[in-house]
């Protein structure tokens, strides 16, 4: 059975054993933002757009081809996982799909890749309704399902197209987001190092990142895709995107330093024993100070993947752990630790030993010829 915490604990702790991470792939939008060109098209001043850049780690950002969903992002992630590792889709136990921006309200991106792959009937598909955290949290229970729940080989496809979501008229939320895919393959093992995680959230943050209109609540209107123009001159309506920037960095800076700390405990690791900490790619900032927080140097820190492809939401960190480290992970065992952050608000801290495994380089969606 999993390790679960004690009543009381400021975090909910889980230890999975006799699983493996074994492959993954992204596919990242191919449509390419340059952050410069964007805002001096937008009057900007190019001084002031330079130190944001450097600052914040803002450049360029790949975002989906119109037409292209999350759904076709994580699909095509999943398609040549597959392939590269030679496994046919009837093999698959189940399917986990992450995401906040599906195809409909129902049903949901999982059924559907269940039916786009033709997996197996015995297969179950669900869905979880995360955001920067939703890998981990996916993680997890893909590990779940297979130390417990029956499966031996779970597919974990996490992404979004959070660009959709924002305003091209507010800069202070639309240069951050690129979109992406992934995929990731977990089995069950007899040999595997033990895989620790550690949840939370807080919901009395929520508000903080959202989209007010468009559900239940506030079903979409006319009247809520009415713009209105905040102090800073950004335009955005009810349907879009919106954060609150101030109060996301507070909570990134309170509560993910502790996370990580917290999972590292768990594994009984300290910062130099682990190899590297991938933290969700929100900005370089962000991913600076928390590592420094947490006792990490830079060159273990991965923190330039946000300036190549944007915040890729669920798919940012498998992105970073195949651009900074897919090389080393074909080859040979590292421990990993990984925290990802956002939405909810919610984190979800990892630690463990994986590799060899499977690397699929990324590419865009459709392919670039």
């Amino acid at each position: 059975m999993p390790n679960l915490q004690a009543p009381g604990e400021l975090f909910m702790h889980c230890t999975v054993t006799h699983v493996r991470l074994a492959g993954l792939a992204v596919s990242t939008g191919s449509a390419v933002r340059d952050f410069i060109a964007d805002g001096l098209a937008a009057g900007v001043e190019l001084g002031q757009l330079e130190r944001v850049a450097k600052t914040v780690g803002l450049r360029k950002r790949r975002v989906a081809a119109p037409g292209v969903t999350a759904l076709d992002l994580c699909e095509d992630a999943a398609r040549r996982l597959l392939d590269e590792m030679g496994i046919d889709a009837s093999s698959i136990d189940a399917v986990i799909f992450v995401t906040q921006t599906p195809d409909h309200s129902q049903p949901n991106n999982a059924s559907l890749l269940h039916g786009r792959l033709g997996l197996s009937k015995s297969a179950p598909a669900f869905e979880l309704s995360m955001g920067c955290s939703g890998w981990v949290y996916g993680l997890q229970q893909a590990a779940l399902l297979c130390a417990h729940g029956g499966a031996a080989r779970v597919l974990l496809c996490a992404g979004d197209t959070l660009s959709r979501l924002t305003n091209p008229g507010d800069r202070a939320t639309d240069p951050l987001f690129g979109d992406a895919g992934s995929a990731t393959l977990v089995e069950r093992t007899g040999h595997a190092a033990p895989f620790h995680f550690v949840l939370g959230a807080d919901g009395a943050g929520a508000g903080s990142i959202m989209v007010p209109a468009g559900g239940a609540r506030q079903p979409a209107a006319e009247a809520t895709r009415l713009e209105t123009i905040d102090a800073e001159g950004n335009r955005l309506h009810a349907e879009n995107l919106q954060m609150n920037g101030a109060e996301v960095f507070n909570f990134t800076l309170r509560e993910v330093p502790d996370a990580v700390n917290a999972v590292m405990k768990q594994a009984g690791w300290t910062a130099s024993d682990a190899d590297a900490l991938v933290l969700h790619q929100a900005n370089r900032f962000i991913i600076s100070t928390v590592g420094r927080k947490c006792g990490f140097p830079a060159d273990k820190t991965p923190m330039d993947i946000v300036e190549q492809y944007g915040n890729q939401s669920s798919a940012s960190i498998p992105c970073a752990l195949i651009d900074a480290l897919g090389d080393r992970l074909q080859t040979s065992p590292l421990k990993i630790v990984a925290c990802g952050f956002g939405v909810g608000l919610s984190w979800g801290a990892f630690a463990g030993e994986i590799g060899p495994l499977v690397v699929v380089p990324l590419r865009p969606f459709p392919a670039i010829t």
